[in-house]
């Protein structure tokens, strides 16, 4: 194999998901486009690496100091929905369920990976609340240990400010899963989440 494409398939295998195959069908793909094309892309991932900011209020991916979603004055300012990677956001977004504010804290917290509460973006969201006008905080945190000890980690943090409505998203069963299948954490969280049948 070429020494230039098996560079090409090293730095491509560094991606998450993306193993030896995918990577050197990617290459190939690569050395078949219009050289211009694959300019512009990397053109593009360039810039993107160098020119993202992160938002100084919430910590979103934005191309400007306050990113688009804090900045709108149609969303509820009043409620903060706290998340762990900006891939969270997007994926609530493209619920189109939700019109508040997000805070995203840029992981969890893990002694495992020497990841502690003073490295995620705990601290702004403390400071954000204190500033006032925020009414209700919605934990969207992973089911994981790490999810778990996080979400209790805040959920102490929070306490402090009188009034404020701390609430977790529901966790349960997906739909389509059948019970017999299912692990006992997550048929004991679908109990304790229950709602009345309308």
């Amino acid at each position: 194999m070429s020494r230039l494409l098996q560079d090409v398939v090293g730095e491509l295998t560094k991606l998450p998901g993306v193993g030896r195959r995918t990577a050197l069908r990617l290459a190939i793909h690569l050395l078949r486009m219009e050289p211009e094309s694959v300019h512009d892309m990397t053109r593009s991932i360039n810039r993107f690496r160098d020119d993202v900011k992160y938002c100084a209020q919430c910590n979103n991916l934005s191309d400007e100091e306050i990113c688009p979603i804090c900045a709108d004055p149609e969303r509820d300012h009043s409620t903060i929905c706290v998340v762990e990677q900006v891939a969270d956001v997007l994926s609530i977004e493209n619920t189109h369920q939700y019109r508040g504010l997000y805070h995203v804290l840029g992981g969890v917290i893990s002694p495992m990976q020497g990841i502690a509460p003073s490295d995620l973006k705990i601290d702004l969201l403390v400071d954000r609340i204190a500033r006032g006008g925020v009414k209700e905080v919605i934990l969207a945190i992973s089911t994981s240990v790490e999810g778990e000890t996080t979400l209790f980690y805040l959920m102490n943090r929070l306490r402090q400010f009188e009034g404020l409505k701390v609430t977790a998203i529901a966790r349960g069963i997906g739909f389509g899963d059948e019970l017999e299948y299912v692990d006992e954490l997550t048929i004991a969280h679908a109990l304790m989440n229950r709602r009345e049948v309308e």
